[in-house]
């Protein structure tokens, strides 16, 4: 029969906690099976011990799954808890058209590539675009002539050499093709081609469709040997790095908000990881089918892994103070008192980066570990902290258990238990 690693990995844990837990049943078993206690029963209960520590192997802690924190300073008073959706502004999303249409020659994106603006996305091909370049070419020259023969008719009626009539059509002439030859500029300006560059000798039979912002490809909608119509849209960019943040609370909770204040907030469908934002705006309107009214706010730090339509759970801080604060499953209660635990005498240098990069790793490659419980007093909990003071002194920068804290705790009775029979 073959078992997999995550079989053995259950059963070692459950083989730790019966240890852990076993003793306890026997010991209170022992207290009433009514036998004296022996001799040496009483010297040990005579040896000194520290009800509030306990030590740990490293093979005890990598297998309940200990690690390590420090006390974090979280705005958890006075907040208000809201859904919202993450939205990239208009002016950050561009839809990618051409204002002649053509034959799809080359697809050079693909959908989540990142591009810059002026980047190159797809080219086209079309008789047009010859065509064009070719009226342009001749528009130009002929408007240099009508140039000429202005001038040279302008010379002419100053001398009284030429009648007014016929100044006057070399003018019209003039204009006209000018007007003709402006237009002929903007047309191909507007596909991408640079007029000032054109010659008889290198006419261009297809044209760059570039990308008009910076950002990433969220979709090609167009495939190579299709034809692309005029203003149909063959590619949308969107820039990911001016995400807002639009929360919607309803009209009882509006009073507590205002420009400035801090949201912290976490994805909906993946809560581990924490995000924050700044109130820049209140609308002033209610959204369609509802008594909500949308908060905006701009997301700061770190956007990897935020996508527009990306639905998030804030915490709107309204108010700037900040507490000390643990993860909540850092906090264990027994007989009434709320505790956490520290590390005691370990050594760990707090002001050396590299020891804090990795908890989970820092305990596995340690020898033991004493742990010290600290009594607490908690406060307000959300967003997976909660707020705590503490009720003894602690030495400053102490490594706090944010994961394992009951199992600690448990050892901790079974110790003390112990050491009463």
């Amino acid at each position: 029969m073959i078992f997999s690693q995550n079989y053995f990995r259950v059963m070692k844990r459950i083989c730790l906690l019966l240890r852990i837990t076993l003793p306890i049943v026997l010991m209170y078993s022992c207290k009433n099976d009514g036998h004296p206690h022996s001799h040496e029963d009483e010297e040990v209960s005579r040896e000194p011990q520290n009800s509030s520590r306990v030590t740990l192997s490293a093979e005890q802690m990598k297998s309940i799954g200990v690690e390590l924190g420090k006390l974090e300073k979280k705005q958890l008073t006075a907040s208000l808890k809201a859904n919202g959706i993450l939205k990239v502004p208009n002016q950050n999303r561009a839809n990618v058209t051409v204002s002649l249409g053509g034959t799809v020659e080359n697809i050079l994106v693909q959908a989540g590539s990142t591009v810059s603006k002026g980047q190159v996305l797809v080219t086209l091909s079309n008789r047009e675009f010859i065509t064009l370049q070719e009226e342009y070419l001749s528009t130009a020259a002929k408007a240099s002539l009508a140039q000429e023969e202005f001038e040279r008719q302008k010379t002419l009626r100053e001398g009284n050499a030429a009648s007014q009539k016929s100044f006057q059509q070399a003018d019209a002439e003039l204009k006209s093709l000018q007007a003709k030859k402006s237009s002929l500029e903007k047309q191909l300006k507007l596909i991408g081609i640079n007029y000032t560059r054109l010659s008889a000798e290198n006419l261009q039979s297809d044209i760059n469709i570039t990308s008009p912002i910076n950002g990433s490809v969220s979709d090609v909608l167009v495939n190579i040997g299709t034809y692309a119509e005029a203003n149909n849209t063959l590619a949308e960019i969107v820039d990911n790095s001016q995400l807002h943040l639009d929360l919607y609370v309803y009209e009882k909770d509006l009073y507590k908000l205002k420009a400035g204040q801090t949201i912290h907030f976490t994805l909906t469908n993946n809560p581990g990881k924490e995000y924050d934002a700044d109130v820049y705006a209140i609308s002033n309107t209610f959204e369609p089918n509802t008594k909500a009214i949308a908060v905006h706010a701009t997301v700061k730090g770190d956007k990897q892994g935020l996508i527009d339509g990306m639905s998030i759970t804030a915490l709107v801080s309204l108010e700037n103070a900040t507490v000390d604060a643990v993860p909540t499953q850092a906090i264990v209660s027994n007989e009434g008192q709320d505790f956490i635990f520290i590390v005691v005498d370990d050594g760990h240098d707090e002001n050396n980066p590299a020891q804090d990069h990795n908890h989970k790793n820092e305990v596995q490659h340690e020898g033991n570990l004493t742990f010290e419980k600290i009594p607490v007093k908690t406060g307000t909990t959300d967003v997976g902290y909660s707020e705590i003071t503490m009720l003894s002194d602690v030495p400053s920068g102490s490594r706090i258990v944010t994961h394992g804290a009951f199992f600690i705790l448990a050892k901790m009775i079974n110790q003390g238990e112990a050491h009463e029979h």
